[in-house]
């Protein structure tokens, strides 16, 4: 399990956050302290009418990645992440499944028959469906304690005005508590308090309208505050958590190496690969960054990432060797999958190829 960081003295004030405008990249601030990062994102609820499922009942989380497959193939699938099932619609025949909807949705007004797969096996289908538009929730303040406003905040909380209170697209930059970079939050940024702060002089207290801020989900919470402490001193911390969470320490150790150098071995070198606890994708790629690039590593995220990194500087120079330990395991549970269209093929298989095209020589062990 993965510890729980409380805010106590050895931790408070060892995270950092920086507030800077987007258009121009100066500095609005930079403070310790940020509440309301968590929260609920705003989430596509749909309707499936007659649905019938394709085994076990769609019901609580139902996968990562979802896809809802058109019976009319002029149109391409579209995807729902962190997808949930509410179950059955009182007296109907139809599933309520909720999920963060891809940019690319169904055509609006689109009615027809879907089939439903998680990448792995097929959900269910159903002959009609509808897009619920869920109610208007009021965003929650970002609320940065302790800030060292820079000088054109400063400017700004003197004039006043609601004009010069728009602080416009800003980007709020997270460093753990080595000064490392994390990760980077969007949004739109409003004035709409502002106090001194109990935390220093010259410190304020700088309340923000959080529209077009996206919350960083509440179940992901033990993850961020791990790695806000920073990044692993041990390989497979992850290993024990069920794949939803997988998916989520996989997004920040991806986020984290965007915003990274990486110093490539020179060509040669031999790897060895923990695969005991590939039993899922992410646990696949948490394995394979690792490998490669040490604890809390990344070394890509899905086929077309692991290809890229195989190309340089993410920590690789080709050729190389790698030793793949239990790889029996990854065989196991990884060579059945679909594509977002339903098709089957062996991820396993693609892995092994994917990487001997980029002059790594696998040993299977």
């Amino acid at each position: 399990m993965i510890p729980t960081v409380h805010e106590d003295e050895d931790r408070r004030g060892r995270a950092s956050y920086t507030l800077t405008r987007t258009e121009h990249g100066h500095v609005w601030g930079v403070c310790a302290e940020a509440e309301g990062l968590f929260g609920e994102p705003q989430r596509g609820t749909y309707e499936l009418f007659g649905w019938i499922p394709e085994g076990a009942e769609v019901r609580g989380w139902a996968g990562s990645r979802v896809w809802l497959v058109p019976e009319d193939e002029a149109l391409g699938p579209w995807l729902l992440e962190d997808a949930e099932g509410l179950g059955r619609h009182p007296g109907t025949d139809s599933l309520v499944l909720t999920g963060l909807d891809d940019y690319e949705g169904p055509p609006e007004g689109h009615r027809g028959p879907v089939r439903l797969h998680d990448e792995h096996r097929w959900l269910g289908s159903c002959r009609d469906f509808t897009r619920v538009l869920p109610p208007e929730r009021v965003a929650r303040p970002l609320v940065l304690r302790g800030l060292a406003p820079g000088e054109k905040l400063r400017r700004v909380l003197v004039t006043g005005t609601r004009r010069a209170l728009d602080l416009e697209e800003a980007a709020l930059e997270i460093r753990d508590h080595r000064g490392e970079p994390l990760a980077e939050r969007l949004l739109w940024a409003t004035v709409s308090a502002w106090r001194p702060s109990a935390l220093g002089a010259e410190l304020i207290d700088l309340e923000l309208d959080g529209r077009l801020l996206t919350p960083i989900p509440e179940y992901t919470r033990p993850i961020w505050e791990r790695w806000l402490t920073g990044p692993p001193d041990t390989p497979g911390v992850w290993a024990h958590l069920d794949i939803r969470r997988r998916r989520a320490w996989l997004d920040l150790v991806q986020e984290r190496a965007c915003r990274r150098g990486h110093q490539d071995r020179p060509a040669g070198h031999a790897y060895e690969l923990d695969g005991r606890h590939i039993t899922d994708v992410p646990g696949l790629y948490l394995a394979l960054g690792e490998a490669v690039n040490g604890p809390g590593g990344y070394f890509g995220g899905c086929l077309d990432a692991l290809d890229d990194c195989l190309r340089g500087t993410f920590g690789y120079t080709a050729p190389a060797t790698m030793l793949w330990r239990d790889a029996a395991t990854a065989r196991e549970h990884l060579s059945r999958a679909m594509t977002p269209d339903g098709r089957p093929y062996g991820l396993f298989a693609e892995v092994l190829d994917v990487l001997a095209g980029g002059g790594m020589r696998v040993t299977l062990a």
